[in-house]
């Protein structure tokens, strides 16, 4: 054979063996098995065999060149010398039929002769046309001896051979279906589509999974290049032949990006292709694994999106609070201003000083508050607003805003002990006015709000499971004699516009509000009720 016609038989041998080979990716499984199992080219040019079938022949074929059987010498079951072409596979290649079962005797170099059945099979492509076969050889010379011995010995032996013939034909079926058992594994796989693909990426292998995600039918697809699930912008670019090449050069590549479907919808796609290698380490052809990942991409953009909104407005806010709380302080400077020019022209009237004295005090306070939130608005971190709070100095606050509520209906009011707590003050001064205004707002004929603090015990705080075992509490308990209302309800008042009582008046946030004051200290508030007993708010802080 001329060095050209070695270079294009070779080449024709490596195509082949991409289309064929690679489609028995179970290349690893068949060359584990303890059968002998050979393919050819159309030609007859043994292409593969595993290890079992060189010991089986005594001998190890050149690939490529090399006729079919492999062996030195073959006969007829018979004994008598067999032509090549009368051999079992060169019937198959010629006829393109399966041959089951013949039996053939055949000579190793060394002159050992062994009886083997041969079972070889057609193998087409997808236009119908004959690519090959492939051959498994069933060394039956023991049982042949058997069976032998057994006539000699008429039926002496007889239950013994049966035996070991039903342990042939286990084996042999063990074999088959492992074979079917491969194929189905790979086929019925639907989560993922699994192609195999040959050194130019064109199809030779098609999967359900890769039906059922990519859209394509078996016969659709095979041949085509795996370029046509790629979008327009990365065939320009070239991105399936760099996948090809970085999979050649470093044994795998993986990538995520948007992919085609048969009906030119797009699907998020997670694919790994791996190199594939024949004995000389020369490429053959490559796996693909493609796995649709949508559902997740459209997940994680959306909550880009959503973070993204919610950093939009929250710089709003900042700059709505900014300029919100330098635009309150000048009127509450002209209402200073005119308060003690008014104190002035009203001369040593005690009343009315006492009057004017509220305003000034309840404009301080606003300047205190617009400063706060002002503080409020410019810090990034919420933890440089923890400071020192005094609950008493709170509390006097809030009683001084419900002044003239309290006046009105005439609250008793009893307080303790309160603490110094570390918290955001203005949050704090709003937990304290919403539960004190709930209490006044709900409260029945003489109403009473007790305010006081105690420590929280390691019994009590068993009781309570959102409290962390490694830390120490304080809690703060506001009790009142109100309208109350039914237990049941204990964990809806929590809620965004809430209200269990229609005909007072009220938005539903302020409990809201109050929750999620306590779990930024990280904290835990809960509220216990009886219809017409009255309302206990307890609030732990951690110390």
């Amino acid at each position: 054979m001329s060095n050209e016609q070695e270079i294009n038989t070779k080449k024709k041998y490596q195509d082949w063996d991409n289309s064929i080979i690679a489609d028995y990716d179970n290349k690893t499984l068949i060359e584990s098995l303890p059968a002998a199992i050979y393919i050819c080219d159309s030609e007859g040019r043994i292409i593969f065999n595993n290890k079992a079938a060189e010991e089986l022949w005594g001998r190890s074929p050149e690939l490529g060149k090399d006729m079919w059987c492999g062996s030195w010498k073959i006969y007829t079951a018979d004994g008598f010398s067999m032509a090549l072409d009368a051999c079992p596979m060169a019937v198959t290649l010629r006829e393109g039929r399966s041959v089951t079962g013949e039996e053939i005797i055949i000579e190793r170099p060394d002159g050992v002769r062994i009886n083997v059945l041969q079972h070889p099979k057609p193998i087409f492509d997808k236009s119908g046309n004959i690519t090959g076969a492939i051959n498994m050889l069933v060394d039956i010379t023991e049982k042949k001896r058997l069976d032998e011995q057994r006539i000699y010995n008429q039926n002496k032996d007889r239950d013994l051979s049966e035996l070991l013939e039903r342990k042939v034909e286990e084996r042999t079926l063990t074999l088959q279906k492992s074979e079917e058992r491969y194929h189905k594994m790979i086929e019925e796989v639907q989560d993922y589509a699994i192609l195999l693909l040959d050194p130019n990426g064109n199809i030779l292998n098609w999967n359900k999974g890769a039906e059922n995600i990519k859209g394509y039918s078996e016969k659709e697809i095979l041949g085509k290049n795996f370029r046509i699930f790629y979008l327009k912008e990365d065939r320009e670019q070239e991105l399936p032949e760099k996948l090809i090449k970085q999979a050649s050069e470093t044994g795998k590549a993986m990538h995520e990006g948007w992919r085609l479907k048969k009906n030119g919808e797009k699907f998020w796609g997670q694919i790994v292709i791996t190199a594939l290698h024949n004995d000389e380490d020369a490429i053959i052809g490559f796996s693909k694994v493609t796995r649709d990942l949508t559902e997740r991409k459209l997940a994680e953009d959306q909550a880009r999106s959503f973070t993204r909104d919610i950093e939009f407005r929250n710089k709003q806010l900042e700059e709505y609070a900014h300029i919100a709380s330098h635009d309150l302080q000048e009127p509450l400077r002209k209402i200073q201003t005119f308060t003690e020019m008014l104190e002035k022209s009203l001369g040593d009237s005690e009343k009315a000083t006492r009057i004017l004295e509220k305003i000034n005090s309840a404009a301080r306070r606003m300047v205190i508050l617009i400063k706060d939130v002002l503080q409020y608005s410019q810090l990034s971190q919420t933890d440089e607003l923890f400071t020192p709070v005094d609950l008493l100095e709170i509390l006097a606050n809030v009683k001084e805003d419900y002044e003239l509520a309290i006046t009105e209906k005439k609250v008793h009011i009893m307080i303790g002990e309160l603490p110094v707590v570390k918290g955001i003050p203005i949050q704090i001064q709003q937990l304290f006015s919403n539960l004190f205004g709930n209490s006044i707002k709900f409260s029945g004929e003489n109403p009473v709000i007790e305010i006081s603090s105690a420590k929280v015990g390691r019994q009590e705080k068993m009781q309570y499971p959102e409290l962390r075992g490694d830390r120490t509490y304080i809690k703060i308990i506001f009790k009142d004699n109100g309208i109350g209302f039914d237990s049941m309800y204990a964990d809806q008042i929590f809620k965004l516009f809430q209200r269990l009582h229609s005909n007072v008046a009220g938005t539903g946030i302020g409990l809201a509000l109050c929750k999620k004051i306590v779990e930024n200290h990280n904290g835990h508030i809960h509220v216990e009720s009886e219809l017409h007993s009255g309302t206990v708010f307890t609030i732990f802080f951690p110390v």
